[in-house]
């Protein structure tokens, strides 16, 4: 899911049917990792998981779009201090990351809340929606065991300053993605990451 996330971020538009591939990959996951962790012995919701991976990194979902891939660089330093799994640590950055990043395309949120997790459009307040797919988001992952904050991961909060200090800001000092990040920037994810809930 993180892979297809890195790829839905996007500044590029116009890309319907790479989004609907995301989508698609994305609803995947949502139905079938429950029946894969109720019934490890099913072959057809454990074939739809393989092949959804297939598609999510083959790189055809991120065709002819730019892409984000900074959650992955924040995580990879907690994979490092921690020697957490890499998707746990993608569990609790992701919904941080969106968190802080949503202000800058709140309809792209918007877009995944309503097509991913069916959550109804509010035209007055998209914000609402965005959010909404966030928080719904998280409560997926908790629900099938991933943690979603630093103390679930076994993650400190004291050491947030070290984390983003070592992360790599190849752009000016920021880094390249949906949106480019200080290490204040990355630093304020982490917090996000630290309290959710």
């Amino acid at each position: 899911m993180a892979h297809v996330f890195e790829r839905y971020l996007t500044n590029t538009k116009e890309v319907e049917i790479t989004d609907r591939l995301c989508e698609a990959v994305l609803m995947t996951m949502v139905k079938e990792t429950p029946r894969v962790i109720a019934d490890p012995d099913n072959y057809e919701a454990r074939a739809n998981i393989m092949w959804a991976g297939t598609v999510a990194h083959n790189g055809i979902v991120g065709a002819g779009r730019s892409q984000d891939w900074n959650s992955h660089d924040i995580e990879h330093e907690l994979s490092a201090k921690y020697d957490c799994a890499h998707g746990a640590g993608l569990a609790v950055v992701m919904p941080a990351y969106m968190e802080y990043v949503m202000d800058h395309n709140v309809m792209r949120f918007a877009q995944l809340a309503c097509r991913v997790f069916g959550i109804p459009m509010n035209f007055e307040n998209p914000e609402y929606t965005a959010r909404e797919g966030i928080v719904t988001l998280k409560k997926f992952f908790r629900s099938i065991g991933m943690p979603v904050n630093f103390s679930e991961l076994g993650a400190k909060e004291e050491d947030i300053p070290e984390l983003a200090a070592k992360m790599n800001y190849p752009n000016d000092g920021k880094t390249w993605g949906f949106v480019h990040l200080t290490k204040e920037d990355v630093e304020k994810v982490y917090r996000i990451a630290a309290k959710n809930t």
